[in-house]
């Protein structure tokens, strides 16, 4: 199977198959973005804005054989030690690839320690010649409770965007994306993109692939429903209670979200374009 560098709509059509592995953590396994019909979905119940891709493609290439192996709270040395290598071996077309926003998240994480390792990933997929496409992370300043972090995700930017230069990789500027800047792109737990934040993403990735598509990742949220300041502070405190100490209780020992879980589509199956449209 031949490479897919510089992708154009022609370029997709003409493809008999293309071959794509999704490798990361939560952002990737598609958390909190349930199937239409997630009873009878296999092997998990998240779709996801890789999943949306990867249907989308099958709408323009002859046969899409689709890989996703991210598993949520994996942190980068687990990505790099048990995803990469299963990926390489697949020798895909396409393989996007996020991770490091675990180790960001960690009190004491090193983003120059991180990109090292985020390097050393992108140079092993490269060089299977498929194409990386990876991303930067979310701007958190709309956010008070890890606004703090917004630093040291700019630094593990500007680092990414070094390694994307020298090896050739696609870039999808999450960071830049301020439509994300609001709650409804956003689940409950405030960590993990909604449905319509990963419908969204899946857009704005199949518009860095080339890949045509008649939705707007950009277009304006309707205005908000107005919240008086009592049920806004009910929100915050349910919040906490519900997800920001359990999440503060697994770092403190050292469990994971991810524990017992298997990646949700571990070999390059079929993919169809069976459901919705992400557009």
């Amino acid at each position: 199977m031949s490479g897919v560098r510089t992708g154009s709509s022609g370029e997709w059509k003409s493809k008999d198959i293309l071959s794509y592995v999704a490798l990361g953590d939560s952002f990737t396994e598609g958390m909190s973005d349930h199937y239409p019909d997630s009873d009878s979905v296999p092997n998990g119940r998240y779709r996801g804005w890789a999943d949306r891709v990867a249907e989308h493609l099958a709408e323009h290439v002859g046969e899409v054989r689709y890989a996703n192996l991210a598993i949520r709270g994996r942190l980068i040395r687990r990505i790099r030690d048990e995803q990469v290598p299963r990926a390489a071996e697949m020798k895909p077309d396409l393989v996007t690839l996020c991770a490091g926003g675990n180790d960001i998240l960690r009190p004491g994480g090193d983003p120059d320690q991180v990109v090292a390792i985020f390097e050393s990933m992108v140079a092993e997929l490269r060089a299977t010649g498929a194409r990386v496409v990876i991303f930067t992370g979310f701007d958190t300043n709309w956010q008070p409770v890890m606004r703090h972090l917004r630093g040291k995700i700019a630094t593990y930017n500007m680092h990414m965007r070094a390694v994307a230069d020298k090896y050739g990789c696609d870039v999808v500027d999450v960071w830049s994306m301020r439509v994300l800047d609001d709650n409804r792109a956003w689940n409950r737990d405030r960590l993990h993109l909604s449905s319509e934040g990963h419908r969204r993403l899946a857009l704005r990735v199949c518009e860095v692939l080339d890949v045509p598509v008649e939705g707007d990742w950009n277009e304006p949220w309707p205005p908000p429903e107005p919240r008086d300041w009592r049920t806004a502070r009910h929100e915050d405190l349910h919040w906490a209670r519900e997800f920001l100490v359990p999440w503060i209780h697994r770092r403190l020992t050292g469990r994971s979200s991810g524990d017992g879980v298997s990646p949700k589509r571990p070999t390059l199956q079929r993919c169809e374009p069976t459901h919705p449209r992400i557009d």
